[in-house]
């Protein structure tokens, strides 16, 4: 597969959206929403999608790569309508998980609530009913997880023959989730004269072959994470036994300066366990996982938004599914194992431009993950102590690097360009 490459500086602005060609409707409704400078990636990415290029984006979540590919696309349905039959699709985005199907969903109405255009949102872990009823007279735009969809399509409910542009976002999270067989079939089902996008924090392998088939001499349009990650986020690790962490976790929420707070665990048992002991300690907290019903997910995503819960305790299938505004604070109660995870994890915080802060504990046993995440993102953490009953003194160069921090988990105060914030992502 043959692509024209583009790597990013995440700190600079090119243009306004003007400039890249987006229309008046689209501009009024960023403009409702205060949002005025192009991050990067749209920058790169709307006049290719405009021109109806297929494209292959390495950007994570919090770097704008959600209107990237939102604007163009909307603006171009909106120039060439058409009608639709039932169960059509014109657009169609597929997402890994329904946290991300629904806040992509609810991107693509706010940036297009002038165009008159139909969209939809299929996902699991609610009734058929509504989503069929849904699709009834086609739609523009339509907003699934690969599950929900087959299970649609082979109902017959939805259609696939009239898709104009696709669009995969997440790729390599919807391999991690076991959906690649799902992936195929559904592009399958698509025409082969479509525009493809295809967005992905990572690239492994399978992801490569996919977008080898699936794309048709795309430019790839690539935003490094480990910018991403370094740049606004004040990051640090504190070393502490595994059985110490729920006190030295309860001893850091006393703090106030800690607002608005993700606690990530690896396990969906943990998630609970940790928002069952914060609650207890009188925190409030709730957790969100797979698990969950998707009524019990909104809940708790709705009540971390609204301020009602200061602490939202999640696992990792979760993470990028989470567009809270004003996050503080992320708090890696277990390290991930995966250290590009880490990179998503810290990701909830300093986005749309503010600042934000990220601790990790660190147990004897997660020592290797630790080093793992340092070798991604090419800098150490700061250590800022270490619990007084750990087992395992931290290694040297950690134990130095302490010796060097003050403990501090305030955010880093960056200002944003020209004090305009940057768009809103999901």
């Amino acid at each position: 597969m043959r692509h024209l490459v583009f790597r990013i500086n995440n700190n600079v602005t090119l243009s306004t959206f003007s400039d890249l060609g987006v229309a008046e409707p689209l501009r009024r409704a960023l403009a409702a929403e205060n949002y005025q400078t192009p991050t990067p990636i749209q920058t790169q990415s709307i006049p290719l999608i405009l021109a109806g290029k297929d494209l292959l984006g390495i950007a994570q979540t919090g770097t704008g790569k959600t209107a990237a590919f939102a604007l163009p696309i909307l603006q171009r349905l909106a120039e060439k309508r058409r009608p639709t039959k039932a169960g059509d699709v014109r657009t169609l985005v597929l997402a890994p998980t329904r946290e991300l199907a629904i806040q992509i969903f609810d991107s693509l109405k706010t940036y297009g609530r002038h165009l008159g255009l139909r969209y939809a949102a299929i996902f699991g872990g609610v009734g058929h009913k509504p989503q069929i009823m849904a699709l009834a007279r086609g739609v523009d735009v339509l907003v699934a997880t690969p599950g929900r969809l087959l299970d649609l399509y082979n109902q017959r409910q939805v259609r696939l023959d009239q898709v104009e542009v696709l669009v995969l976002d997440e790729a390599d999270r919807m391999f991690d989730m076991g959906f690649l067989r799902d992936v195929r079939k559904i592009v399958a089902a698509t025409p082969a004269s479509r525009q493809s996008l295809l967005f992905s924090a990572t690239m492994p392998a399978d992801v490569a072959e996919l977008a080898a088939k699936v794309l048709r001499q795309p430019t790839r349009v690539e935003v490094s994470p480990t910018v991403v990650a370094v740049d606004r986020i004040n990051q640090s690790v504190m070393f502490a036994d595994a059985k110490a962490k729920r006190g030295l976790l309860t001893d850091l929420l006393a703090d106030p300066a800690l607002a608005r707070v993700i606690v990530f665990t690896r396990t969906k048992h943990g998630a609970n366990r940790v928002a069952e002991h914060l609650d207890k300690s009188g925190v409030s907290a709730d957790a969100i996982h797979g698990n969950k019903s998707q009524g019990a997910r909104q809940r708790a995503l709705s009540d971390f938004r609204d301020g009602k819960v200061r602490v939202l305790v999640a696992t990792d299938i979760a993470a990028r599914g989470i567009d809270v505004p004003d996050v503080t604070h992320v708090i890696n109660f277990e390290l991930p194992n995966v250290p590009e995870s880490y990179v998503h994890r810290i990701g909830r915080t300093a986005r749309a431009g503010a600042d934000g802060a990220a601790i990790s504990f660190c147990d004897p046993s997660e020592r290797s993950f630790l080093r793992d995440i340092e070798r991604l993102t090419k800098r150490p953490l700061a250590v800022v102590g270490a619990h007084s009953s750990v087992t395992e003194a931290p290694h040297k160069e950690h134990k130095n690097r302490a010796n060097d921090n003050k403990k501090s988990f305030a955010p880093k105060r960056h200002r944003n360009n020209r004090g305009k914030r940057h768009i809103k992502v999901a």
